[in-house]
């Protein structure tokens, strides 16, 4: 006969590592491919990119991406907030959509720019260089994996805006803690196609 407590128990175990492994692998990249040295100035450039976004109103993903831009910056610096995606999964392109979000839900009232065209993380990061070439500092914002994948993209187009590279604040623990595990993988594939 099936023990039922020690199935639930062994099954609470299961689950509680595959979380813990989430959480620890979103957190590690936090804090790599960033500038070595502290950086001056007071201008900062916080890119977030977009997710597929069937809607008009902006998905889980894309909801969590701006709250996690809009908390990356700080109070003593000038900062532009770049939204960046195109129309991958719908005819509105996702920066429109999380602009809408930034303004009329999190009543977001600073410098935000658009980047409506990119359908790819590297589109994303080519097509915002232009508008962050001037920033300080420049922080990447997206869940951590695919912010680490901009990051090396940023520094393969343009290693010297790579060096103004500083750490956002996209990591939390235990936000998004049952998609992290999915993101892991997805983002732990996408990083081994990078450097193979």
């Amino acid at each position: 006969m099936i023990d039922v407590s020690k199935l639930i128990a062994t099954f609470a175990a299961a689950a509680a590592v595959v979380l813990l492994w989430g959480e620890s692998v979103h957190w590690r990249p936090t804090r790599r491919h960033l500038s070595s040295g502290s950086l001056a100035g007071s201008r900062e450039a916080v890119v977030v990119l977009g997710y597929k976004n069937s809607s008009h109103r902006a998905n889980l993903i894309n909801r969590y991406r701006v709250r996690a831009g809009i908390r990356s910056r700080r109070r003593d610096q000038h900062t532009m907030l770049v939204l960046s995606g195109g129309s991958v999964s719908s005819h509105i392109p996702e920066s429109e959509v999380m602009a809408r979000y930034a303004r009329d839900i999190l009543h977001y009232d600073g410098e935000l720019v658009t980047e409506t065209e990119s359908r790819s993380t590297w589109e994303n990061i080519r097509n915002v260089i232009p508008l962050i070439e001037d920033a300080d500092q420049i922080k990447i914002v997206s869940n951590a994996l695919h912010a680490e994948k901009g990051r090396v993209y940023l520094r393969r187009l343009r290693p010297d805006l790579a060096e103004r590279l500083v750490k956002s604040d996209d990591y939390r623990f235990g936000e998004l803690i049952l998609l992290k595990p999915i993101m892991a993988m997805i983002g732990l594939k996408d990083l081994h196609r990078l450097h193979t």
